[in-house]
């Protein structure tokens, strides 16, 4: 079978059927104010969770870096490990902590999206933190070396030197970790679902819950389409940027 026909038939074929089953539901959806909140508290819960990463995520990685310290490999280990994890261990985690039998108790905490956006920053910093090790290993020590000599002190060669030549490894971490945002559903079922709704969680309870095909149908176009076109923004401003700096 012919590659193109392959991914026709696994790929293609079942968006084909989704966005055709979703046309009587459109004006039903498209209309309702559960599904405009659904979109703004996914926007909102994505590019939240993305600054938490970027920000944890950058420190870390500077730490690990350039700070010595025993354990570092350890660390840098448990990243990779946090990497093959799948994300509803991190929501079943935050139960043993902040639950009302955790060793927190913070009431009804888990419930609010502060709760899905501290559980994703917890899960997804390492998407952030991978690529930014990598590119601060690959850092010229001289480089380094010889801003210090000139009286530089360690915040401005963070900001001047770092900073600068791990950007685009920065950029290229939070695009992913907003992508996987957007669509992060395991988290959010876990903890959120009681007072958080976001787009797969409207997802799941029209087409699991309410039997409602169609409609869960028109919301995962939806989903599909926000998701596709923010990649192909990320795409072109970083393949942009890249072909400046050549």
């Amino acid at each position: 079978m012919p590659p193109v026909l392959l991914i026709g038939l696994l790929v293609i074929y079942p968006l084909v059927l989704v966005a055709v089953e979703s046309v009587p539901a459109w004006g039903d959806v498209l209309g309702s104010a559960e599904f405009r909140d659904a979109l703004v508290r996914t926007v909102q819960i994505a590019v939240c969770s993305t600054i938490g990463c970027l920000v944890v995520g950058t420190f870390l990685a500077v730490v690990i870096s350039f700070v010595p310290f025993p354990g570092a490999r350890v660390v840098a280990s448990l990243v990779d490990t946090m990497l093959a994890l799948p994300s509803f261990l991190v929501a079943l985690a935050f139960t043993f902590i902040y639950g009302t039998a955790g060793i927190l108790r913070t009431g009804g905490f888990l419930t609010t999206p502060w709760a899905v956006v501290l559980a994703e920053i917890t899960f997804y910093t390492p998407f952030v933190m991978r690529p930014l090790l990598a590119a601060m290993s690959r850092l010229p020590r001289a480089q380094l070396d010889v801003a210090a000599s000139l009286g530089a002190g360690p915040w401005r060669v963070l900001r001047q030197v770092v900073l600068p030549e791990a950007r685009p490894a920065l950029l290229a971490g939070g695009s992913l970790t907003l992508l996987l945002t957007l669509n992060e559903f395991g988290i959010v079922l876990f903890l959120g679902a009681k007072g958080t709704t976001t787009l797969p969680m409207l997802v799941h309870t029209k087409g699991i819950v309410m039997f409602d095909y169609p409609a869960a149908c028109a919301i995962a176009v939806v989903q599909i389409v926000l998701s596709l076109g923010l990649y192909a923004v990320l795409r072109k401003a970083l393949g942009g940027r890249r072909a400046r700096l050549d």
